[in-house]
Formats: C-alpha cells, structure tokens, sequence
C-alpha cells in the first residue's frame, strides 16, 4: 500500500452569496486563467474545509443521505465532502472571467462563501458526458441533464440533519 502524503495547494476562493457567486483566483495562478473563455462550463475542484476533521476523515459509511436511498450506504456512493479526503467537484456554467481581476462569475455553486478552489478544468463533452449510464432504481428518478436540474426539487432528496 502506498501511503505518501501530498500537498495540495489552493488556486482561489469561493465567492458565494447574495445574488452572485464566483471564484477569485490567487494572482500567481490568473495567467492560468488565458484562453478559459469560450467554455460554457467548468468544472471546479474544491476543499470542503468545514468538515476537514478526524471524525470526518475516518467515515466510509454513512446513514441514508438520500430520502429514497438505501439505509446505510458507502461515502464513495455519496457526493458529499465528508469523506478520506475532502475534496468536492461541482460543475458550473461560466457567466464571464476577467482574467485581469482573477474572478470567475458563475450563476452557484454548491460550495460555502470563502471555501478553497484546488483546481479548475474546462467541462469538455469528449470527456465528461456519457451516452449510457446506470444508476441505482433509487437516484433513477433525478434529473438526466444538468439543465434540467433548475426545476428538480433537490431538499426533497436529501435527509439532511440539522
């Protein structure tokens, strides 16, 4: 078993609340940001810093995140940032980038005001978009496209604890 440690740095942070969500990029890293316009989506790696804990960082197994889902169900079934390593991936639209600035606008992102950005890539269809995929019977009923997303009543789907 390979167990070296890594280093990770952050690129940016998120911006979210309010009306208006975007990420700002570290100044070092804005130069990266050449030639990202034009992609209609991103895809955002991200820390999920508030539950980067012990506790957390041991848990594989969880308790029914999902209304209809199964009673327990293993963290890498899950999206959720409470897992080995807390890193998050979301994939947003892209409203405009000023590369001068180092700001991203994007319409959201399922990510808390002032959350560390690890990494950012262009959504490519080649790449990220599947023609067949299966899920399980209890997520089949979930949106197929992320456009369709807008209108789907997510709280619902979720067994969120306060």
């Amino acid at each position: 078993m390979d167990t070296r440690q890594f280093y990770v740095n952050p690129i940016g942070v998120v911006h979210a609340g309010g009306e208006s969500c975007s990420i700002e990029i570290i100044e070092q890293y804005r130069p990266a940001l050449t030639g990202l316009d034009g992609f209609s989506h991103i895809l955002v790696l991200w820390w999920g810093d508030r539950v980067d804990t012990d506790e957390h960082r041991s848990e594989t197994v969880c308790r029914k995140p999902y209304t209809k889902g199964p009673e327990t169900i293993g963290i890498f079934a899950t999206r959720s940032p409470v897992r080995p390593n807390p890193i998050a991936l979301s994939t947003v639209p892209v409203l405009g980038i000023d590369t001068a600035a180092g700001i991203i606008t994007v319409p959201f992102i399922d990510a808390d005001d002032r959350t560390p950005v690890l990494d950012i890539k262009p959504y490519i269809p080649a790449t990220e978009r599947v023609r067949d995929v299966g899920v399980p019977a209890w997520s089949a009923h979930w949106p197929q496209w992320y456009e369709d997303n807008w209108g789907f009543d997510w709280a619902a789907e979720f067994t969120f604890e306060d």
